[in-house]
């Protein structure tokens, strides 16, 4: 649920339900909401589940469950994933240690089902854990100028660097923490952490102090992360192999073993998946799950598909086969299901738009080049 349903309102909100909580859909005009976070600043509440881990075994405990490594410095955090013992994503977290405790954010409806399964598995270990999602306010501030409408309104600390560091400070006499993301929109930007019964103040700080900044909803979330090429959890990551979806920014290949670590490291052995994730150019917009063809062969099917606001015509994820764009450049024709008929398609090149920062789960595969953090 919102914890600054009037504010939204005030906003001409329109509300929608995603992952069992209230979210904003949009305020009126998301297309142009999208422009004006490409050209400057926007404000979004997150709707993440929020969970606390404390107990001297905590980093432990966490490490030994999920595919990256957690750090082990107050002010650092990392991307994550929790797996299946058939290597499949169960959820994604954002791990961040906190000195005395761990805090971790995760896809609402996950929060859940993750906090049962280990409150079996604690045994013997110093490890507390709770739900504090009511205890706590999120919101996403996003754009090129988001660094300027950061340091506008924070007191007593500096914009955080690097990618999933935080800082502590205060905003309109609030204490806050800024945590610096890894870009899913394709752009600089940060998560404004507060008391869940200061958010209003918070919200409308972040709006209308210091730079202004527009509200976001999550029809524009949804255009800004696909031109990004950023996967999400319900759509691209959810019940698939993480080499799969290119989720390199959330494994360490050389931490111990964890559940599902056998089956990705054999992917990874194999030198490649059966499947990536790509960006398609399709002329019309399908439907998530549209099939895609080269020739007469099924190769993929659609995840996400919007009308891009920054270039003005259909684009859209998918995962296809993995040599599919090899075959494409070798003059393989592609098309894509759309109502009862084929549309033609391309294979485009993530992200689809450049911003002002590359996002940090851009799909990364060996072969591609640079390096395993996508650098």
């Amino acid at each position: 649920m919102t914890l600054v349903g009037d504010l939204h309102e005030a906003h001409g909100a329109t509300f929608v339900e995603r992952g069992g909580v209230d979210v904003v859909d949009h305020y009126g005009r998301p297309e142009r909401t999208h422009r004006a976070v490409r050209n400057g600043v926007g404000v979004v509440e997150m709707g993440y589940g929020v969970a606390v881990v404390e107990g001297d075994d905590r980093v432990e405990f966490v490490d030994n469950a999920v595919s990256n490594r957690v750090p082990d410095t107050d002010g650092r955090g990392c991307y994550a994933l929790l797996l299946d013992p058939q290597g499949r994503i169960e959820t994604e977290l954002f791990v961040y240690n906190a000195g005395e405790r761990l805090l971790l954010f995760t896809p609402p409806a996950r929060l859940e089902p993750l906090l049962d399964d280990w409150r079996e598995k604690v045994f013997i270990q110093d490890v507390e854990l709770r739900d504090a999602s009511a205890e706590f306010g999120v919101f996403g501030v996003h754009g090129p100028t988001s660094t300027e409408k950061v340091a506008s309104v924070l007191n007593h600390a500096s914009a955080p660097e690097p990618p999933l560091s935080f800082v502590r400070g205060s905003m309109a006499d609030i204490g806050v923490t800024v945590v610096a993301t890894d870009a899913p929109t394709g752009e600089e930007g940060y998560e404004v952490v507060c008391p869940a019964d200061e958010a209003e103040e918070v919200f409308d700080t972040l709006l209308t102090r210091g730079l202004n900044a527009v509200p976001v909803g999550y029809r524009t979330w949804e255009t800004l992360t696909i031109e990004a090429g950023t996967p999400l959890f319900e759509t691209e990551l959810r019940g698939r192999i993480p080499n799969v979806v290119g989720a390199r920014s959330g494994l360490d290949f050389e931490k111990g073993c964890y559940v599902g670590q056998e089956v990705v490291s054999k992917v990874e052995n194999r030198g490649q998946p059966s499947q990536r994730l790509v960006g398609l150019l399709p002329s019309e917009v399908p439907e998530g799950g549209a099939a895609v063809f080269a020739g007469d062969a099924a190769v993929g099917e659609v995840t996400r598909a919007v009308e891009s606001p920054s270039l003005d015509r259909p684009i859209a994820l998918a995962f296809v086969d993995f040599d599919l764009p090899a075959r494409v450049d070798a003059g393989e024709d592609l098309t894509v299901r759309v109502g009862g008929g084929e549309v033609d398609a391309g294979v485009a090149t993530l992200p689809f738009v450049d911003g002002s920062a590359r996002s940090g789960r851009l799909p990364q595969y060996p072969g591609d080049g640079g390096d395993e953090d996508g650098e």
